[in-house]
């Protein structure tokens, strides 16, 4: 029978188009009103190399990329090659692959049972003479695949005429001759297909952003008017999206030498009185550390967003770990407060931003947002509605405050008046040394011993003001589940799968991980039988950060902790809730 849920999987190399033909099936599914999730991978090769891209289209709300692919499609089994541990197909899945590529292919190696269905395509031959060049092949799949699966066929039609307008009329023409022979090749083919259809109601058309995407958009509809940052993956395309769109909206993008120069010039345009950021990935982050330092001494608002990706050192480039939690925590000589939030999928990226300039502005701190890879560089739809937060913009000091102007005034809430420059009477002197409430350096114990506590004083009022969480499932759960950023999507869809199995499971979200929602936290433990904490770090960073505030429950705290480079699965998760079950079940038997 038709489904409501589909996914695809598109593997080739450079030039194959895969990319493409994701990006387009994303976006006629965005223009129906699917709920869509688009993510890709490829080889750390500067240029070439092979690559993938994976759909997953649905008539249902949707949380996270599925564990296992219905329709693969190869043009080159030596391209599959690396992407063996990261794409599992379904053991009845669909396979299509090149027609003239006689590897021998081991379809257990892949998840496919004796009831896939394997099926060659002369993909080449058919865009040759359709098209009159193999390089039209991608078109020709598209077609092939709307009309065997019914996805939004006239929606692709329109992408592929919008993707090559700009072209001449031949070169469009001939991709529509592709696209209209990959159909009528779909429509002779003898296997019959017709229980994987894709059925659904087209709604109203949605938004599809990335991650990155919607981190920039965010960052502007904050206020941000200054960005410099130098280009690194998987955190580039913020850099991209800004130098469009910053001067656009009277702004500033500066691609600097380095990441030191980068967050220099954050500080400094800070200084000037304009919201500015960087964004950047691991490697870059640890270059950022002693202006992190400077920032949090010289109390400057500052927002770094930080994609993460598998490490150490250059790791690795295009996948995504959680592993630079403890560098934005704690990456700092001396003690140097900050704030770190962290998006859980692509529009949090956008309010999460917001959020960070508020916070920053408001308390003079710099804000760590972070993102990974998983987010950034995956598409998926949302509600333009739903991109809309209050802005909180720099207070200018009253002419009270400005009477024998103490920029470091020691307040009950840390937060002193600020200005910037051509302020009358706000003139004040600052760098990187300790200081009085003017900014006079010194070494005094007493001072900076002051000081610090006043810096520190800021962390209260934001845990108290700041303190978004995310909680699904029953307030008398079992089991509880603890996870942070995009592991959010899988542990949803786990415990969403659980609850309908009359399941008592439970999941906390926190998006703000310092300073820490201690009390909320502690009010989901409450009851709790079994406790699960789950990262995507090898050294369990997250929960060994838990630890130093936290009392979590002795015996009964179970650890799940691996290595990034590939995405946390809802499988995973719901082989965890298994595990746990019993035990906590037979324990509320016993307390009965």
């Amino acid at each position: 029978m038709p489904r409501s849920d589909l996914t695809l999987a598109l593997v080739g190399s450079g030039g194959d188009g895969v990319i493409t033909m994701g990006d387009m099936i994303a976006q006629a599914g965005a223009s129906e009103g699917l709920n869509v999730i688009k993510v890709e991978a490829y080889g750390p090769q500067i240029r070439g190399g092979e690559s993938s891209t994976t759909v997953r289209v649905s008539g249902d709300e949707i949380f996270a990329q599925a564990d296992f692919v219905d329709i693969l499609v190869v043009f080159a089994w030596k391209d599959f090659a690396r992407f063996k541990s990261e794409i599992m197909v379904a053991p009845n899945a669909i396979i299509f692959s090149e027609a003239k590529d006689e590897t021998e292919v081991d379809g257990a190696e892949l998840g496919a049972g004796p009831e896939a269905t394997w099926i060659k395509v002369p993909f080449i031959e058919l865009a040759k003479e359709a098209a009159g060049t193999t390089l039209a092949k991608n078109i020709v799949t598209l077609g092939l695949l709307s009309e065997l699966f019914k996805l939004p066929q006239e929606p692709i039609r329109k992408a592929i005429i919008n993707k090559f307008s700009k072209k001449t009329q031949e070169i469009l023409d001939a991709n529509l001759k592709g696209f209209a022979a990959g159909i009528d090749f779909a429509k002779n083919l003898e296997t019959d297909l017709s229980d994987w259809q894709l059925e659904y109601t087209p709604g109203d058309a949605k938004l599809l952003m990335s991650g990155n995407e919607a981190a920039a958009v965010g960052a502007i509809h904050a206020g941000c008017r200054f960005f410099s940052g130098y280009p690194i993956t998987p955190s580039s395309e913020v850099l991209h999206f800004l130098s469009h769109w910053m001067p656009v909206v009277g702004g500033s993008v500066v691609q600097t030498e380095d990441e030191l120069a980068a967050i220099g010039g954050v500080l400094g345009a800070s200084f000037a009185g304009v919201k500015a950021m960087t964004a950047t990935s691991g490697p870059g982050l640890a270059l950022m550390t002693e202006m992190l330092g400077l920032a949090s001494m010289a109390e400057l608002p500052a927002v770094i967003f930080d994609v993460q990706r598998g490490g150490p050192s250059t790791g690795l480039p295009t996948k995504s770990e959680q592993s630079d939690l403890w560098q934005a925590l704690y990456g700092s000589h001396g003690d140097a407060p900050r704030v770190v939030l962290a998006p859980a999928d692509v529009e949090d990226c956008f309010h999460t931003m917001v959020d960070a300039f508020n916070i920053a502005e408001e308390y003079q701190i710099p804000v760590i947002v972070l993102s990974d890879q998983n987010i950034a560089q995956r598409s998926e739809t949302l509600s333009m509605l739903t991109l809309d937060h209050e802005v909180k913009d720099r207070v200018t000091p009253s002419a009270e405050e400005l009477e024998d102007y103490a920029r470091y005034k020691d307040t009950p809430t840390g937060v002193s008046p600020m200005t910037w420059p051509g302020i009358e009477g706000g003139q004040y002197q600052t760098n990187g040394l300790e200081h009085d409430e003017h900014g006079k350096p010194t070494s005094m114990f007493l001072v900076h011993e002051k000081m610090n506590a006043k810096r520190y004083r800021k962390l209260r009022p934001i845990r108290d003001e700041f303190h978004f969480i995310r909680q699904y499932g029953p307030d008398d759960a079992d089991v509880g589940i603890l996870c942070w950023g995009s592991s959010k999507g899988p542990v949803k869809e786990a415990v969403q799968r659980a609850n309908a199995r009359g399941e008592k499971v439970a999941a906390f979200v926190p998006q703000v991980l310092y300073p820490f929602p201690k009390h909320e936290f502690e009010e989901f433990l409450k009851g709790i039988k079994e406790f699960i904490v789950i990262e995507l770090s090898y050294s369990a960073q997250f929960y060994k950060y838990l630890r130093t505030f936290l009392e979590l429950p002795e015996g009964h705290t179970n650890i799940v902790k691996r290595s990034g480079g590939k995405n946390l699965t809802v499988h995973e998760v719901e082989e965890q809730i298994k595990k746990v079950l019993p035990r906590a079940t037979t324990k509320r038997e016993v307390l009965v």
